[in-house]
């Protein structure tokens, strides 16, 4: 069982990145800042929000000692912080001044490595707040690391598909073609899964792309024969790119964020579904697990960042809940799907209301600004235009299942009405292309640099779109 427990819209833009410590949950966000939470009690610390970078900020991530917290920004630098006050201790600008897509601290050891569009992995001695190796990937930009559990060998995933694994003089042990549409995330986890016959340790790694999969791998970390990387096996679920994956602390979970909007939970060693998290209304781009406690963060293009609580104890593979809105249809949901879903939605105080009308799945979808105000009686418009936007983005997410995907705007995931095509050669949704490139230069799918802002109409899309609408009307 996973329960939403609190859902923090403190960003004015796109959640980009989340991350936990023993004591603190960090977001980030387009909207140029960083926000710090309170494990306790998930309240925002006095010096929250960290403003100090001039873009976007793509990443975040805690020392080990959970002290020092790290951000890295489209603006070329990454920047250092102390949790304790949120003073900004130190800017790292990267070589080449690119801008800086992911940052992570080693487990053991002073180093901090940070990845940029251009290629370039920069390891700095966060002590001396000096460069200390610098290296390149041979193509693409540099989207996603991880370290190994020791912190002598780190992998990086870029833009053209490729793992290539590190050592920590900036050495390349070894290359892999994973994923063929550009690596988007990865991650290992703490825990070795097995031993070799020399005595070394297997760790797992999850890596993620823009190929809608999740692969699992083997990965040996050896002094004196170097490094081996073994395919494991391709976790299924998503219908669209995937954005972000990580363990969970035992290594025994994986987590998935989607373009699709879902978050997906793997048992690993079985690749079984524990759970579908269908709550977020736009891109899911990061997940990230709690170190010492039951707790999920997932954070999306909607601003928002859900907190989970999950529950171990239960297995959940199969279970027919409002996790998963696509496994009962919701015109088939009870008062008690209804309850469930008013929950997980921030609206508990209307359970007994609901309840008191008998209001179902089907009451529900059928549910009006006029039947709010006068049949269930809510006379704040607030409020009832709140209820109205969550019932209209549950309808969406109906319709969605059944639009055929490329009639989707990649951006918002709805159907598009006035479908342009952008210079990197996917459509968008005008207006949500407009907003997109008003604020950064960037595709929405790759995060390449876009040679030309210009937006050309897709006429033929359009009219596809418009017959099969038309097929549906029938």
């Amino acid at each position: 069982m996973a329960t939403l427990i609190r859902t923090l819209s403190d960003h004015s833009d796109d959640v980009t990145y989340c991350a936990f410590s023993s004591s603190f949950l960090a977001t980030c966000s387009l909207d140029k800042t960083i926000r710090v939470y309170s494990l306790s009690d998930l309240a925002e610390l006095p010096y929250s929000p960290l403003g100090g970078h001039a873009y976007a900020v793509h990443c975040c991530c805690f020392s080990p000692s959970g002290r020092l917290l790290a951000s890295c920004s489209t603006d070329g630098s990454s920047a250092l912080w102390d949790t304790r006050d949120g003073r900004r201790l130190a800017v790292l600008p990267q070589p080449g001044a690119s801008p800086v897509r992911v940052c992570r601290f080693a487990p053991h050891g002073p180093f901090l490595l940070a990845g940029a569009a251009d290629g370039s992995a920069v390891l700095w001695n966060v002590r001396s707040r000096q460069l200390y190796r610098s290296g390149k990937v041979k193509d693409g930009s540099l989207m996603a690391c991880a370290f190994s559990p020791d912190g002598n060998c780190f992998v990086t995933g870029s833009s053209s598909g490729d793992l290539t694994i590190w050592d920590d003089k900036m050495r390349c042990l070894y290359n892999e073609k994973a994923h063929d549409l550009g690596v988007t995330c990865c991650d290992i986890a703490s825990h070795p899964v097995s031993v070799s016959e020399n005595g070394f340790k297997y760790f797992q790694m999850a890596s993620c792309g823009q190929d809608n999969h999740i692969k699992l791998w083997l990965i040996l970390f050896a002094d004196f024969s170097g490094v081996q990387l073994k395919y494991k096996c391709t976790l299924n679920g998503h219908s669209a790119p995937v954005l972000a994956c990580a363990f969970s602390c035992d290594g025994q979970m994986v987590v998935s964020g989607s373009v699709d909007k879902c978050v997906i939970i793997y048992e690993t060693s079985t690749g079984n579904t524990l759970h579908t998290l269908s709550q977020h209304t736009r891109y899911v781009t990061t997940c990230a697990f709690a170190p010492h406690s039951p707790l999920l963060a997932t954070g999306s293009m909607d601003k928002t960042v859900h907190i989970w609580q999950l529950d171990l104890k239960q297995p959940c593979a199969g279970q027919c809940t409002v996790e998963n809105e696509s496994k009962v249809a919701v015109e088939d949901w009870s008062e008690d799907d209804v309850s469930a879903w008013l929950c997980a939605q921030d609206l508990a105080d209307f359970v007994g209301l609901f309840k008191m009308n008998n209001i179902d799945g089907k009451e529900l979808l059928n549910l009006t600004k006029e039947s709010l105000a006068n049949e269930l009686k809510i006379e704040s418009l607030g409020l009832r235009s709140k209820v109205l936007q969550k019932i209209e983005e549950l309808r969406m997410t109906m319709t969605s299942v059944s639009v055929p995907d490329e009639f989707l705007c990649p951006i918002t995931r709805e159907l598009m009405k006035d479908p342009v095509i952008a210079t990197d050669g996917y459509s968008y949704e005008r207006e949500a292309m407009e907003n997109w490139i008003s604020n950064r230069r960037s595709s929405p799918m790759t995060n390449l640099p876009l040679h030309s802002l210009t937006l050309i109409p897709n006429r033929t899309l359009k009219m596809a779109i418009s017959r099969w609408l038309e097929t549906q009307q029938k």
